[in-house]
């Protein structure tokens, strides 16, 4: 493993979770400080400048399109994040960046008479990135290969799972924290074979593999190795001892300030935060102490209304649609009927479409 010596943890930096404003009371006035990822030293100032500003609200251009920044996304989440799950999250905000569930390679490369069911999506849900997994060169290539066609904004390699299927018998995931030259060569070959940005997800360690200095020569092995500029950290370890990965989203403690620090230490690369952050409070107070993004996972899903209603107004500061419950319910029903049976043999169906 490199050493890094001049790599330290962060001693005076108060977590953000400490300073969040209560979950009970109104979203604050628009909250919209982003510091710029190649600025040469991070300071975690809360005050916003008037470029910081100009840099949220400026569209960027990807695969030939133009999106406002991924201040805000939702977790890729086995099972959950679905078309059909982020058809209606995308009617409820045009702004949040959009994560598919991870998709092994092997299920793309083995599926290719099929692939509709696995990576087609509607127009309407740019910006969105597709998560793929898997531990064998060939078949990422050949996955990245045939994504291409479906014109995703982003590939991200998942380097975070933790469930026994895809840490333990499948080899990945999580597991490949481990071995960052894998990683590395991984996402080289994945930038190699498309024209979009790649980036990686992962925790902050694994098993006793846990110290920050570790972690950094996991992001510093992975960037220079690849084309890799963002990492989303999920900002607890993974332990792969048999707990369940909802017990891995529980037990391992939150250490935000590996987060931060990053964000010192690695001044040109982007890194988006996770893990513990449920309301667009905590996302903007997030921000506002340096986070380039921050992303979303499960209360995205349960609080579907009272997560994303408030995110383009409140992070991308756009006034407000004036969208309501019955017509997100409107539009959503217009989609289902669309899509009702459209896989043959009855899939998708009702119990599909609504399913949470």
């Amino acid at each position: 493993m490199m050493k890094f010596p001049g790599y330290s943890l962060i001693s005076s930096f108060t977590p953000f979770h400490c300073i969040i404003l209560k979950k009970q009371r109104r979203l604050s006035a628009l909250d919209l400080s982003f510091n710029n990822p190649t600025k040469s030293r991070r300071t975690l100032s809360v005050c916003a400048t008037k470029q910081q500003l100009h840099n949220i609200n400026t569209q960027i251009e990807m695969g030939g399109q133009q999106y406002r920044p991924p201040l805000f996304s939702v977790a890729p989440m086995m099972e959950w994040t679905d078309t059909h799950y982020r058809t209606v999250a995308r009617i409820i905000s045009k702004h949040a960046w959009l994560y598919t569930e991870m998709l092994a390679a092997e299920t793309i490369v083995y599926q290719q008479e099929n692939l509709d069911r696995f990576l087609a999506f509607p127009s309407e849900q740019h910006p969105i990135v597709l998560q793929i997994g898997g531990n064998n060169l060939d078949n990422i290539a050949k996955a990245t290969q045939l994504a291409n066609a479906y014109g995703y904004d982003e590939i991200n390699l998942n380097c975070g799972c933790p469930s026994a299927k895809v840490a333990g018998h499948g080899c990945f995931g999580v597991r490949l924290m481990l071995d960052p030259k894998f990683v590395g060569e991984a996402m080289s070959v994945i930038a190699a074979n498309t024209d979009v940005p790649v980036s990686v997800k992962c925790r902050i360690g694994v098993d006793d593999h846990d110290s920050y200095n570790e972690l950094c020569d996991f992001i510093y092995k992975v960037s220079s190795l690849s084309p890799t500029k963002h990492f989303v950290i999920h900002s607890r370890k993974a332990l792969l001892n048999g707990i369940s990965p909802a017990d891995n989203r529980r037990i391992p403690p939150l250490k935000y300030e590996y987060y931060y620090a990053l964000l010192r230490d690695f001044p040109d690369l982007r890194f988006t935060i996770n893990g513990g952050i449920d309301c667009v409070d905590e996302v903007n107070a997030a921000l506002r102490e340096g986070a380039h993004g921050v992303m979303v996972g499960r209360a995205a899903f349960n609080n579907l209304w009272s997560t994303l209603a408030h995110v383009d107004s409140a992070v991308y500061g756009v006034p407000n649609s004036g969208l309501t419950r019955r017509k997100v319910l409107e539009q959503y029903q217009v989609y289902g009927d669309a899509v009702l049976g459209t896989y043959g043999n009855n899939r998708p169906n009702i119990r599909e479409l609504i399913k949470g």
